[in-house]
């Protein structure tokens, strides 16, 4: 395995776009967004994505074989600088660390915490080879310090493949206090949704595995016939599992599941479209053993955050304390989360489907 590590520097970004690394079929290039933001653009020869190197390292957009993989939002374009619902619709956002989820009575931490739109402290580009192959890769470093609180060191890391359809990310975090802190951590994965999709996953479809949220946020409104929708959600989870169009996915609606790994300690989740192909996102549950999966289709915005696995529910801290779900880093600890994500072709996701099959027989 081996690595070269290219340091980035907002002065490389313009509204001209301009190459910076190409290394064979893989490449990285610096633009600016018309709100001043800074993207970065990495490509191979089967689809692009575009990071936000210095905002949360969120990865604002994918596309694969030429389908935007992205949910559909409000804006165009990220916003520096603007708190979550400002400048919400990214792919991919780290969210926690030192609170995540909705804020509740008690709460002071703000909406899915301090990471997802956080000022990076540095950024860099990586090229290099392991297992699977070449890649070219966006990693950076921020640290979050508060005096007699918080002082933790977030570097994650996204990984594009040649010839590939699915990279890799991971989200590594260091306590850098002798003393242990409490923690949450959710990587929020907004997909497009397909009408008549289909959600494939590695857990039983039953109310003790998949548990719908009752309680609605207080900054949402809901139509006629929601808390009935919802309620019937939390007696037959399995009938959220095809993407009926028609099916009342407004504002939102928001399950926890508990997943089931492989023999490689892998849990596996898909929206199978009808053309046989699939969205894709793997995990581990030893590390991150709560799922998140929501689904907004109001109309204005249109997501499926399928499988997004995380610590605890998305209820914020208070509530998650009172369930015992914050986790303890111990002094000088280590948190560490790793994900695949991309797209499979109709062949791949066949054979996955076979294998989430075996894994829920299991």
């Amino acid at each position: 395995m081996s690595e070269t590590i290219f340091t980035l520097s907002p002065d490389f970004f313009s509204e001209k776009e301009k190459p910076l690394v190409t290394a064979g079929p893989l490449s990285a290039s610096a633009f600016r967004f018309s709100t001043g933001v800074c993207g970065l653009r990495l490509k191979n020869e089967v689809g692009q994505l575009v990071l936000l190197p210095w905002q949360g390292q969120q990865i604002w957009s994918a596309e694969f074989g030429g389908r935007t993989l992205t949910m559909k939002s409000m804006f165009s374009e990220p916003r520096p600088g603007r708190s979550y619902l400002e400048t919400y619709g990214g792919f991919l956002l780290h969210c926690g660390f030192t609170a995540m989820g909705v804020p509740g009575k008690g709460d002071t931490h703000p909406l899915h915490g301090e990471l997802p739109n956080v000022a990076y402290d540095s950024a860099h580009i990586v090229v290099g080879q392991d297992e699977r192959g070449a890649y070219i890769g966006l990693g950076g470093r921020y640290q979050h310090s508060m005096a007699f609180n918080y002082n933790y060191l977030a570097q994650p890391l996204v990984k594009l493949y040649a010839g590939s359809s699915l990279f890799d990310v991971s989200m590594t975090i260091d306590n850098l206090r002798p003393k242990e802190m409490e923690y949450m951590y959710l990587a929020h994965i907004n997909w497009r949704p397909v009408d008549y999709g289909r959600l494939v996953y590695s857990a039983p479809c039953m109310p003790e595995y998949v548990r719908v949220r009752k309680d609605i946020p207080t900054h949402m409104k809901f139509p006629d016939g929601y808390r009935e929708f919802v309620a019937e959600m939390a007696v037959h989870p399995e009938k959220h599992n095809v993407l009926k169009p028609e099916l009342p996915f407004n504002p939102e609606l928001v399950f926890t599941i508990t997943y089931k790994a492989d023999e490689s300690g892998w849990a596996h989740s898909m929206q199978v479209h009808p053309d046989g192909g699939a969205d894709y996102v793997a995990h581990r549950p030893d590390q991150l053993d709560k799922t998140v999966r929501w689904i907004a289709r109001p109309g204005d915005q249109d997501a499926c955050g399928f499988a997004m696995p995380a610590t605890a529910e998305p209820e914020g801290y208070t509530a998650e304390k009172a369930k015992g779900n914050i986790r303890i880093l111990p002094a000088g600890g280590q948190f560490k989360a790793d994900f695949r994500i991309g797209t499979l072709d109709a062949a791949q996701a066949k054979e996955m489907e076979g294998k989430i099959g075996a894994i829920l027989k299991s």
